[in-house]
């Protein structure tokens, strides 16, 4: 099991928080029944989970916890793609692919690859004709996820 320096509630389900000591390293989706672990006073990790919070409470919270991401270059480049889109929209594979001069599955792979969803929003990539995948999942509880995050942000 992993050793995590939050876990916390959301609307969607739990997310464990791996945090550095100036970063934010790695964001988990947990199953809803993971036991909760309360971040340190003052630490990172409680940083990243009043943001979190906050961003549960309005899609719109802009995130300024800083983010260490880990991946090969063509990886962070997707990712850094991805965080270009803003709340409340999507773009697909293909589209994304253009963009970082890829093709769509690459882009796909490492969308599923991302250590920090939500801080970097994967979920705003779509399929050209569909929802597409998450968190390396094409069905069940994390499509769910997906389309919960996708509704959050469509809200007024």
């Amino acid at each position: 099991m992993d050793a995590y320096d939050a876990v916390i509630a959301t609307p969607c389900t739990r997310l464990g928080l791996v945090c550095a000591d100036d970063a934010l390293l790695r964001v988990d989706f947990l199953t809803p029944d993971a036991p909760l672990v309360t971040p340190a006073a003052g630490s990172l990790a409680a940083r990243a989970a009043a943001e979190l919070d906050a961003w549960f409470a309005d899609p719109r919270f802009r995130f300024t916890v800083p983010l260490a991401p880990r991946g090969t270059p063509f990886r962070l480049r997707v990712w850094q793609a991805i965080a270009g889109v803003p709340p409340g929209e999507v773009v697909s594979y293909q589209t994304l692919a253009q963009r970082v001069g890829s093709v769509a599955r690459a882009v796909g792979t490492a969308c599923g690859d991302n250590p920090l969803p939500i801080f970097i929003p994967c979920h705003r990539v779509v399929a050209a004709r569909g929802l597409g995948g998450f968190n390396h999942s094409t069905d069940g509880g994390m499509l769910s996820v997906k389309r919960w995050l996708l509704a959050h942000e469509r809200r007024p």
